[in-house]
């Protein structure tokens, strides 16, 4: 059914539509509207689960790990200074293959203090073990969360949803909503193999040593891998139920021959493919490389995507001072290995929340024309704002 929804509405009724046990929150900035949704569905009878109001965000990933460990469907909700607050229990949920649903508001980790959209908050956590997965869009953060009760479930993995602050939690947009008969076809009432159960006693968080903990380490490292696979048939599966997919690992739009290509992950994404239709005529076409998985990362993918494009842009939405885009850097690691290459050019856009216009697609093909051109900047910068010795 279609309804015009705010983001954060559309993603508390796509959790609801999921059936989960327990959902503990806590709020923050831009994330608040997402579990206060989920609270008016509760308290309206509309949605039956242990709803805990927790004093963090700490709080609230350790009840949805101890309630993911004894057999519920889990979920909870946060941004930002949020997600640097539960990232301890973040390493512990993955760690222990605990399978919970996340879902990031992406927000700029201060400081100095921004609460506006970047996604600094998720690279963060980028080596928590987690599947990361991003949307350009509402409806596709819709089909994401639903999607990815099932792939945590199938992979015994925790899937963190991210979708920019504001820019979609805040902003309306026509959803087609699934129904519940829909949703119940397409995910199972939720197992976990390896739940406490007393009747089976067994442990779990328990102290490795070093005679094991690289197994273990090997062993989630694996299990990343093998979800690539997963992530993709869960998306086909999804598309036969409800008739559209999300992309899988990742899709080329745009002109998919082209020799020159921007890669970007979230709604940027939707602001690129705006500026090609506008501005391929005067600075010429790209292909568009929309990449939804960053953890586990599609290396082999990607590089597909990018055969034949001799330039490519890599937008970041955060950077790792001192050395440049966390996405580029990664990007250029994975291209390394093809025989032709193509020459990369990361820069930063948008970060704190700076906004983005679709005429930044013709900015950026100019831009890096110039053979000297630098091959990482945040790249809106205006560094007549700094004194001297910063610039």
């Amino acid at each position: 059914m279609r309804e015009a929804l705010e983001g954060s509405q559309a993603i508390a009724r796509a959790v609801s539509l999921a059936k989960p046990d327990v959902v503990a929150a806590y709020p923050i900035t831009p994330q608040t509207h997402i579990v206060e949704n989920i609270s008016k569905l509760v308290a309206d009878g509309n949605l039956h689960t242990e709803f805990v109001s927790v004093e963090s965000e700490f709080s609230a990933a350790s009840v949805v790990l101890g309630a993911a460990a004894a057999g519920a469907r889990a979920y909870t909700a946060s941004a930002s200074q949020g997600i640097l607050l539960m990232s301890e229990v973040m390493y512990n949920i993955a760690g222990l293959r605990v399978p919970v649903v996340m879902t990031i508001a992406n927000r700029a980790v201060g400081g100095p203090l921004n609460i506006w959209n970047d996604q600094s908050d998720t690279m963060a956590v980028r080596d928590a073990g987690w599947i990361q997965l991003h949307c350009i869009s509402n409806q596709e953060a819709v089909d994401t969360t639903i999607q990815a009760f099932r792939i945590a479930q199938e992979t015994d993995l925790p899937v963190a949803v991210n979708m920019d602050g504001f820019v979609l939690t805040h902003t309306m947009e026509v959803i087609d909503m699934p129904s519940q008969a829909e949703v119940d076809k397409f995910l199972p009432p939720f197992e976990f193999a390896g739940k406490l159960d007393p009747a089976n006693p067994r442990s779990i968080g328990t102290l490795v040593d070093p005679n094991w903990f690289p197994e273990v380490r090997h062993s989630h490292h694996a299990a990343m891998g093998k979800a690539l696979g997963k992530i993709e048939e869960i998306d086909k599966a999804f598309a036969k139920v409800f008739g559209r997919a999300s992309g899988g690992l990742l899709t080329v739009e745009g002109d998919k021959k082209s020799k020159v290509a921007i890669l970007a992950m979230g709604s940027v994404v939707g602001t690129m493919m705006a500026g090609h239709e506008e501005f391929k005529d005067e600075v010429g076409s790209a292909r568009i490389v929309k990449l939804r998985a960053f953890r586990p990362f599609p290396a082999k993918a990607l590089r597909d995507a990018v055969k034949g494009v001799e330039r490519l842009i890599v937008i970041d939405r955060a950077i790792s001072p001192g050395m440049g885009g966390v996405l580029g850097t990664e990007v250029s690691a994975v291209l390394s290995t093809m025989d032709k290459a193509p020459k990369v050019y990361n820069y930063a856009l948008g970060l704190g929340g700076r906004d983005i216009q679709a005429s930044m697609y013709r900015d950026l093909l100019k831009a890096t024309e110039d053979p000297k051109a630098p091959r990482f900047a945040i790249f809106d910068a205006d560094l007549s704002k700094l004194p001297p010795e910063d610039r």
